[in-house]
């Protein structure tokens, strides 16, 4: 018989372990994600008593798949336009925490004697939050629905973008002991190039992919397709540079703009918890008791400075980007831990010798405790802001409220602003683009066409030609949108009524042909190597066919058309829309109605939504069936759709009532018993020559016939008409033993 690999026993530890200290903390209503970290500590190599896993390396990749799920999960239930109404808040409140963190966390490892590089590296594991941390925590207290997660949720995206342009950073601090600007500015460059790049082609292609496959669809097939797609990103992310967590991510963010987004996030969301149960146990593993012991001070140190000055500063940041001080210290109390990034840049540090050996186990116990205080510290947030709220002087009270107000902007400004974000946006999407074919011109076409002409003995320069005519052709359709898109009427409108907007309009425009200008002149200029002059001339001539071209139009009127239909296909399926005036006021949400919610079986008169809620119930969707505007006699069923529209803080308050969770997942109903009997039809008794319609058993003795032994063979489930014979024995069941007596009485 062969031995088991070690991956097997080492499991079994885990989660045996991980669900016994998870069904104590679930009793005692502590975080789940805390009773992980307790099991990795029992079962970690530092404590002997207790059964130790045997293949960490095994044990760790497993891990690095759960961050994988649960970064993809955090992708799915990501909305784009979501982000777009906190986006400012997002870089404002991050970049404010990471400045604040950095100078802090550099000067403590000063004061504690670290070196200069130390310091620099500790000041950058302070200032990255744990993304998973904060979602789980979300998920254990049920607050993914409030309304400050959407601005948590925007900075901790920020956060990590900003942490993969630290570890770019760091590395060449650590190779060079010198600031490299010019290798910062290539990887952000690199990132938006990647990021633009995979989200536009995977918007054009992932929805219509699954609307064709939609009929052959079943939920193995979906969850294996999804699993597919996030790690087919995973793996393109790794070969780019990035790593797999953005992958994921951004795989999930693409498939949450998809109808099936919230099917897949059901289906995959017992994968999540499985490799995420194993991700947080490995960290448990890290902690090491003597280390504890021995560097206590400096992990003190560090961990309250980071709840404490982390906390006020992501305050601070979500304040200064216009939010109302109850959001922000919401938001902000939830910025008061390490994790993930925080452990990447310590190994990273390790890797090339420019920290000590003990500031690893030291950011992890850090980690560790700081893991420990985050859910407390974000079910804090509201009893703070309530009791700090009526001890602010009114000077100061009022001085908030006006600045949060001077952030809705007036309806020029507004107009303003909508112009250069869309503006911008096409510029990089289509820059994006355009740099995508060229890359792939430069690296793949142009050596083929030069190894296919020379072996044909052809002069270069023809094949050149083909290359350039090849790539502009492919390169029509955007050059076009990048010219053509701009619309004349509303520049024109824009700077005739608004003089002080030619500031904003014009050098859009400009910086929209000369975006143009230049890829058309590189492709020239790489294959034919002709003179600058030479090449803008031949560049103003093309652009001026591609003006002129109704088919470039027309093809690019069709592949705007397809991106933003499988674009806003999610938000398509909704009845209506919610004007943008009041998209700040009221918020449109789905939720399904649990069968153990209050509100199964009644009727939305009955419900009354609008007065205990303030809220209205807009659509059921019910199976394939969609109710619009339902009668207020329609009853509520459970597994029903529902579509409400409200404010964020009524929905948040009316979620509960939907979504309930049972208080015992299973239930023992060993209590109600349904016994089976035995009958034997005897001549001339009150059953015989009836047939079973006449007999009215279930009505008279509470009973049902589930078959009839006749001569041997059995009868199942006997249809209504079938006639009891002499001899025949009749089984059937019943819980009512009142009844039951009633019928050997009379029988």
């Amino acid at each position: 018989m062969s031995s088991l690999p070690p991956l097997f026993l080492d499991l079994a530890i885990i989660l045996i372990t991980a669900g016994l200290v998870t069904v104590i903390f679930k009793g005692l209503k502590q975080p789940l994600v805390l009773g992980y970290i307790v099991a990795g500590f029992f079962i970690g190599p530092h404590i002997t008593w207790f059964p130790a896993i045997t293949d960490e390396t095994s044990v760790h990749v497993w891990s690095d798949i759960g961050i994988v799920f649960l970064m993809f999960a955090l992708g799915l239930e990501f909305s784009i336009k979501k982000l777009k109404k906190v986006g400012a808040t997002g870089a404002i409140t991050a970049l404010t925490e990471l400045a604040v963190m950095f100078l802090i966390g550099s000067s403590i490892g000063k004061l504690l004697g670290f070196s200069q590089m130390e310091s620099i590296f500790l000041g950058c594991m302070m200032s990255i939050s744990s993304t998973t941390i904060i979602i789980k925590s979300f998920d254990d207290l049920k607050l993914k629905q409030q309304k400050f997660t959407n601005t948590v949720t925007a900075v901790l995206v920020v956060e990590d973008l900003v942490a993969v342009l630290l570890l770019v950073l760091l590395s060449t601090l650590s190779v060079s002991r010198s600031f490299n600007g010019g290798e910062l500015v290539y990887s952000l460059l690199k990132l938006v190039f990647f990021l633009i790049i995979v989200f536009t082609f995977g918007i054009y292609l992932i929805p219509t992919f699954l609307r064709w496959m939609r009929r052959f669809m079943t939920e193995e097939t979906l969850l294996i397709v999804a699993i597919g797609l996030c790690f087919g990103m995973v793996v393109l992310a790794s070969y780019a540079g990035f790593s797999t967590a953005l992958g994921a991510f951004v795989m999930g963010t693409i498939l949450a703009e998809t109808i099936e987004a919230d099917l897949i996030h059901r289906i995959v969301t017992p994968v999540k918890n499985l490799f995420g149960a194993v991700f947080f146990v490995s960290v448990g593993m890290l902690v090491d008791p003597q280390v504890l012991v021995q560097y206590i001070v400096p992990i003190l140190v560090i961990a309250l400075a980071i709840v404490l000055f982390k906390s006020l500063a992501a305050t601070l940041g979500v304040i200064l980007s216009g939010k109302p001080l109850k959001t922000a210290m919401q938001s902000g109390f939830c910025f008061c831990q390490i994790g993930e990034f925080s452990f990447i840049i310590a190994g990273l540090g390790l890797s090339f010798g420019v920290i000590r050996d003990p500031i690893y186990p030291i950011i992890v116990s850090v980690s560790i405790i700081t893991t420990f205080v985050t859910p407390y510290m974000i079910k804090a947030g509201l009893p703070a802001y309530e009791w700090i709220s009526p001890r602010i002087p009114e000077k100061l009270k009022n001085a908030l409220d006006n600045y949060s107000a001077s952030a809705n902007s007036s309806d020029h400004e507004k107009m303003v602003k909508n112009f250069i974000k869309k503006q911008l946006s096409s510029i990089l999407i289509y820059g994006a683009i355009l740099g995508a074919i060229s890359l792939l011109s430069f690296t793949l076409l142009q050596p083929f066409i030069t190894k296919l002409f020379a072996s044909y003995e052809i002069k270069p320069i023809w094949g050149n030609l083909l290359g350039a005519g090849i790539t502009l052709v492919v390169m029509a359709p955007f050059i076009w949108a990048m010219v053509q898109n701009v619309n004349h009427e509303r520049v024109r409108k824009m700077l005739s009524a608004y003089h002080n907007s030619q500031v904003a309009v014009i050098p859009l425009v400009i910086l929209r042909i000369f975006v143009a200008f230049f890829f058309v002149g590189l492709v020239l200029g790489q294959y034919i190597h002709l003179a600058l002059g030479f090449i803008l001339v031949i560049a103003i001539f093309v652009l001026g066919i591609l003006v002129s071209s109704r088919s470039a139009t027309q093809a690019y009127l069709r592949i705007q058309e397809h991106f933003v239909s499988n674009f806003n296909q999610r938000q398509e399926q909704n009845s209506f829309r919610i004007p943008k005036d009041m998209e700040q006021t009221f918020s449109m949400e789905r939720m399904t109605l649990s069968a153990f919610s209050p509100l199964v079986g009644q009727t939305l008169r009955q419900a009354n939504t609008r007065d205990h809620y303030g809220l209205s119930i807009v659509t059921i969707e019910r199976g394939t069936n969609v109710i619009n505007l339902p009668e207020s006699e329609e009853i509520l069923m459970p597994a029903d759709r529902i579509t409400v529209i409200g404010t964020e803080d009524n929905i948040a308050l009316f979620r509960p009532s939907v979504e309930v969770e049972p208080e015992m997942l299973i239930r023992d109903h060993s209590d109600i018993e349904v016994n089976t009997y035995r009958y034997v039809i005897i001549e001339n008794g009150p059953l015989h020559g009836k047939n079973l319609r006449q007999s009215d058993f279930r009505k008279r003795y509470n009973g049902m016939v589930i078959a009839i032994e006749r001569n041997g063979e059995y009868m199942l489930n006997p249809k209504a008409d079938t006639i009891f014979n002499i001899g025949d024995i009749v089984w059937f069941v019943s819980p009512d033993e009142i009844q039951l007596s009633r019928f050997i009485k009379e029988n």
